[in-house]
């Protein structure tokens, strides 16, 4: 297991803990990685358009009134397009570009992402992020103490102070342990686990 030291916010070594080989010592494969982030960028877009046709407009099938003898145009039933509120002739039928990796593969390239973190020495291990208010001041102070200017800061648990302190900080996000993905911990230059949640993550990836 990697040894690692566990700062406090003032950037104060006070302890230190293992970290789990099989999570934070995997060899890294770039197109891993490539994969899931493609897969996560691809999720978040939105859907094109689309239209209800003939087919997809409720309303009743009856004819509106009969074929002959009426004087008027001849007319099908409600759901016509060239009824008020009937379908839409040639409309988009929409898009999505929403696909899933197979969850081993999303597990692997997070273990991946966290070894790189790692072996980069660009994670920084906390044994608590606890504010007295929420303040951003309070939050850009102690990233300087740590000298960290691109920040991912993972907490066990929900931790509104921080979340809240760090909203209008640069650069910096607070994530609970469970929103964990691959796209957010390569976008920051720093990794920062609060101690608690490293048990949290190996626990997660352990299968």
């Amino acid at each position: 297991m990697a040894v690692i030291e566990v700062h406090n916010i003032e950037g104060t070594p006070v302890a230190q803990v293992d970290l789990p080989d099989a999570i934070f010592n995997v060899p890294v494969k770039p197109h891993v990685l490539h994969e899931v982030v493609t897969m996560q960028l691809a999720n978040r877009r939105s859907a094109h358009p689309t239209v209800k046709h003939r087919g997809d407009v409720a309303g009743s099938t009856r004819k509106l009134y009969k074929q002959k003898g009426t004087g008027r145009a001849r007319r099908g039933d409600i759901k016509s397009p060239l009824m008020r509120g009937g379908g839409v002739i040639f409309g988009p039928d929409g898009r999505t570009y929403d696909y899933q990796l197979p969850k081993k593969v999303r597990r692997l390239a997070l273990r991946m992402a966290l070894s790189s973190k790692l072996q980069e020495k660009a994670l920084v291990v906390l044994d608590h992020f606890d504010l007295a208010a929420i303040k951003t001041q309070a939050v850009v102070s102690a990233l300087k103490a740590l000298k960290l200017k691109s920040a991912l800061i993972v907490t066990p648990e929900t931790n509104d102070r921080l979340e809240r302190s760090s909203r209008n900080v640069q650069a910096v996000k607070v994530l609970r342990c469970e929103g964990l993905n691959v796209y957010d911990v390569l976008k920051y230059d720093t990794l920062v686990l609060l101690q608690p949640a490293i048990p949290a993550i190996a626990g997660r990836l352990a299968s």
